[in-house]
């Protein structure tokens, strides 16, 4: 015999969807303001293949690891954008010298807050042991009046979804 679907499940239920352009991100020594976008964390996990007679099951095998983050930000005359980020990358490899920095220097914690249609937080993800992998540092053209921007990835160590 068929079975009902229950009307709670049925019916549209009103909601408040998040939208992208509400956030906050925070770096120590970046200004948040200039910030532009924000791709959120992803991870992966390994699996395994068990196989029993005459079908396969999966299981979680290995470890997890947390993929690579990725923002872009405004780069004004002041505060520079470029020295921000510089001055984060020099913790790690000071390319005068060429001498690499500790790790409790150069790694940091990133928080990155999603933002209510009133401003409220509800969603904030904490990135811990970030730093910048990759820096690009944008073209210039005399074509455009577009604003110069910085786009960089960052490693992590792995991420805490805090709700």
């Amino acid at each position: 015999m068929a079975q009902l679907i229950d009307a709670n499940t049925l019916f549209y239920k009103e909601f408040e969807p998040k939208t992208q352009n509400r956030f906050v991100m925070t770096v120590g020594g970046i200004p948040s303001y200039l910030i532009r976008n924000v791709t959120r964390p992803t991870l992966t996990m390994d699996a395994t293949t068990i196989d029993h007679i005459n079908l396969r099951r999966k299981i979680k095998s290995g470890k997890a690891e947390w993929g690579d983050v990725t923002f872009t930000m405004y780069d004004p005359v002041v505060p520079s954008g470029a020295q921000s980020v510089m001055e984060w990358v020099r913790l790690a490899h000071e390319s005068v010298t060429g001498r690499n920095g500790y790790a409790d220097f150069y790694k940091k914690e990133v928080v990155i807050d999603v933002l209510g249609p009133v401003g409220d937080k509800v969603e904030q993800w904490t990135l811990k042991g970030a730093f910048p992998i990759s820096v690009d540092f944008g073209p210039l053209d005399w074509a455009t009046g577009d604003p110069a921007e910085i786009t960089v990835t960052l490693a992590v160590d792995y991420c805490i979804l805090q709700y």
